[in-house]
């Protein structure tokens, strides 16, 4: 029988005690990329279902505002029109579901959730933090 490998929970704050990305670690992740600070686009808020496509040719600034006040953004700059997600209290994104700790809107999901971990904070490198027994 295989050993399994043990791997130390990273801290999301600090980039040195991210591990190496392999696929085979989200399944037994708690979905700690799932608390970083999600960036979006017009292109990822359409996909989502929260703008349509009528809306792309409106200025960011009034789609952000409307969506700042739905609380499914938490900020927008407006230099480079980049939405950044809300997050629940505890920082997991509102599109993560707390039991199984999986994504709600998966087949949708933005760019940078898709793109994850070759962007972000530390290319190649996951925030890798166990599953909680009761959500394995």
């Amino acid at each position: 029988m295989k050993k399994p490998l043990l791997i130390a929970a990273a801290d999301p704050e600090r980039l040195e005690t991210w591990v190496k990305y392999k696929p085979s670690l989200c399944r037994d992740c708690r979905g700690t990329c799932c608390s970083l600070p999600a960036e979006v686009r017009i292109g990822d808020l359409i996909r989502m279902g929260l703008a349509d496509e009528f809306e792309r040719e409106e200025p960011a600034k009034q789609i952000a505002r409307r969506l700042l006040k739905e609380g499914v953004v938490e900020h927008f700059n407006h230099k480079h029109e980049v939405f950044t997600l809300a997050r629940r209290t505890n920082g997991d994104c509102i599109y993560l579901d707390q039991r199984t700790r999986l994504c709600t809107i998966y087949q949708q999901r933005p760019d940078t959730c898709r793109n994850h971990p070759q962007i972000g904070p530390r290319p190649g490198y996951c925030a890798w933090q166990p599953k909680p027994p009761a959500a394995r």
